[in-house]
């Protein structure tokens, strides 16, 4: 039988990930995992590093052509990698 003070789990480890202001990193950690599933593994061949500050994800791609051509298409990434994790972790994207 449960009682009606209980809660969930999941709902506790995201109170306690909230309190400690642990929930960004995280999140922010998941969106740079997600960069392989949302682009793909041959996207993936070319890009270097990845990082995230003040909202903005910056990527280094070592092609100038698929340089251009995701700057292109920025607001679609940014669109599915914040969908991917479930949070609007970042609203612009920087290729370097």
């Amino acid at each position: 039988m449960r009682k009606k003070n209980t809660e969930q789990l999941r709902d506790v480890i995201n109170q306690f990930l909230k309190q400690q202001k642990l929930d960004k990193p995280l999140y922010e950690k998941r969106l740079i995992d997600a960069w392989p599933l949302v682009l793909g593994n041959n996207i993936m061949q070319y890009t270097s590093t990845l990082s995230i500050k003040k909202r903005v994800l910056y990527v280094t791609i070592t092609s100038a052509v698929l340089r251009h051509d995701l700057f292109l298409s920025r607001a679609e990434i940014v669109k599915s990698l914040n969908h991917q994790v479930g949070f609007e972790i970042i609203d612009d994207i920087i290729f370097g």
